[in-house]
């Protein structure tokens, strides 16, 4: 079945049940208000604090979007462009596009004009969807993509070169479009992280999406009384999948606009939300706030909130530990994917797990896994290899480049690029990216175990490890370490704390400055390769 019956099935079942909830802290009013007391205020202000969405206008204006496409001569196949921010409109875009049997293609809203005329052009991209913080970069590519015949705008201040979606889908059919779909039709083409270089196109089918829902609902038992969180931008794999697990039931999800600990706890208190994903920076600074002082846990109504989980990184054990003091009660879980395996759920940990915190699990409902050697041949538990996963959410294919598909495809196995042990209970261990390994004198470097040892450190608050040239012996480990918020710390302290590390696996040097991450928390390397070693060591990296 296509993914668009799910939710054609809850419009029916609960057609009055709020499905969407879209909160905004920019818009918060001047003095306190409850939800309700605010709906007066924004149908009097045209402001956008906190909107809301059945079921069944979801259903509407996802047909209603389908429709206008049809208008507008999209056919079965081709590719409609999204670039939004999370926003109370995005997913309805997302599944008219699903309904007329186009592709949905997100886009990440960090691209700069380029890129996105890049991923455009990649995707055959022949519409596009765009909100007000993009108007400036659309605009300087707007007379350069001659094959995105329409572009619609979601927002006030329409454009000149761009059709205003709201003006236009109010007036076109609620009916669902009459366009046969299967679970073998094209879906989606997401973006990969362009580590390195631009991204590449990644093509699902609805198989692929649907097997997302039974995998993400299985490992985290949404039933209809659950409310998710949902924080992390909907362009991505992670954040869309595991709604799904939601979608599956027919449970309410909140899309918060803006992340801060205050607001995360205060959409958890006033929305009832049970699920929260966050990512690793937000639940350090969640917990910080806490220890500080900022935040009191008595201000807010927590007991809805049953399950934290972290994904799209790996996560620290130390972090966890820590969670589980302040926040007990807690479920913990984590999985573990790729955009090429449609998102989170290729390996999971279990919430019964937590004594293996630390790994990131089995292979999850519906996969396979293994771990590989340069060979292709499996390894014994303890020994470092290549992480494989093979089930029904592995992509298609990398549109339009067959060669890099090959490289990663093999016998109905991805082969992911991300170095893992197996411990002798069958749990998997990231070790690092392969294309990140340091090579140190002959003996391979592995970052991500040094960087979860020096986030022990109390003053630590984030850490990235990468390689720098060493005419002696080839690279040398540097670690760029960001402290909490009234910590200090010295090279002197850090090397010290080391000692308890074996020594040819302690940073030789130490660099105090920001780690920057992507939106989905993801260590930007390349860009600290190109800051700290010219980027001459980016392609060694890759071709390891």
């Amino acid at each position: 079945m296509p993914i668009t019956d799910f939710l054609e099935k809850n419009a029916r079942n609960w057609p009055g049940d709020v499905a969407l909830v879209e909160v905004n802290p920019a818009m918060e009013p001047a003095k306190p208000v409850t939800w309700r007391e605010y709906s007066l205020i924004e149908a009097a202000t045209g402001g956008s604090y906190r909107r809301e969405m059945t079921w069944r206008e979801f259903d509407v204006r996802a047909n209603r979007f389908a429709n206008l496409l049809l208008t507008r001569g999209v056919k079965k196949g081709d590719k409609v462009a999204i670039l939004l921010m999370n926003c109370l409109e995005w997913l309805p875009i997302y599944f008219g596009i699903l309904k007329c049997g186009a592709l949905a293609v997100p886009m990440n809203y960090r691209y700069t004009a380029d890129e996105i005329k890049y991923c455009l052009e990649l995707a055959d991209a022949s519409v596009l969807v765009f909100g007000p913080e993009f108007v400036g970069r659309v605009e300087q590519i707007s007379d350069r993509i001659p094959d995105v015949r329409h572009m619609f705008y979601v927002g006030k201040d329409l454009p000149r070169f761009a059709d205003s979606y709201d003006a236009l889908v109010t007036y076109c059919s609620s009916t669902p479009p009459a366009v046969p779909l299967t679970d073998e039709d094209d879906a989606a083409i997401y973006f990969s992280s362009g580590t390195t270089g631009f991204p590449k196109a990644i093509l699902h089918n609805h198989r692929a999406l649907v097997s997302s829902c039974m995998t993400e609902q299985k490992h985290h038992g949404q039933t209809r009384d659950d409310v998710f969180l949902c924080i992390p931008p909907l362009y991505h794999t992670g954040a869309k999948m595991h709604w799904f697990g939601s979608l599956l039931v027919g449970a309410k999800s909140v899309l918060l606009r803006g992340v801060s600990p205050e607001w995360v706890l205060r959409c958890v208190s006033d929305e009832g939300c049970t699920i929260v994903w966050l990512l690793v920076p937000w639940a350090q600074d969640i917990l910080d706030s806490i220890d500080r002082g900022d935040l009191k846990l008595s201000d807010y109504r927590l007991d809805t909130w049953r399950l934290m989980h972290i994904g799209a990184q790996p996560v620290p054990p130390s972090l966890i530990h820590r969670w589980k003091k302040v926040f007990p009660h807690h479920d913990y879980d984590t999985n573990y994917g790729l955009s090429e395996s449609i998102g989170p759920g290729c390996v999971h940990l279990g919430v019964e797990n937590i004594h293996k915190v630390g790994a990131i699990g089995k292979a999850g409902y519906l996969w396979e896994t293994k771990v590989v050697d340069p060979e292709g041949n499996p390894v014994d538990d303890g020994e470092v290899g290549e992480l494989c996963v093979r089930g029904p959410g592995v992509m298609k294919c990398y549109y339009h480049n067959p060669e890099a598909t090959a490289e990663i495809l093999k016998d109905g196995w991805l082969f992911t690029g991300d170095m893992a042990r197996v411990d002798e209970d069958g749990f998997i261990y990231l070790v690092d990216r392969k294309k990140d390994v340091i090579i140190s004198g002959g003996e391979n470097l592995y970052p991500v175990q040094i960087e979860d040892f020096l986030r022990a450190h109390p003053a630590i608050k984030d850490v990235a490890v990468i390689g720098l040239p060493d005419d002696r012996l080839g690279e040398i480990a540097a670690a760029i370490i960001s402290l909490r918020e009234g910590e200090s710390a010295t090279e002197e302290d850090i090397t010290a704390f080391c000692a308890d590390m074996p020594r040819y696996k302690r940073p030789r040097k130490i660099i105090f400055a920001d780690v920057p991450r992507n939106p989905t928390g993801k260590i930007e390397k390349p860009r600290l390769r190109e800051i700290y070693c010219g980027g001459s060591l980016v392609e060694k990296q890759i071709t390891k």
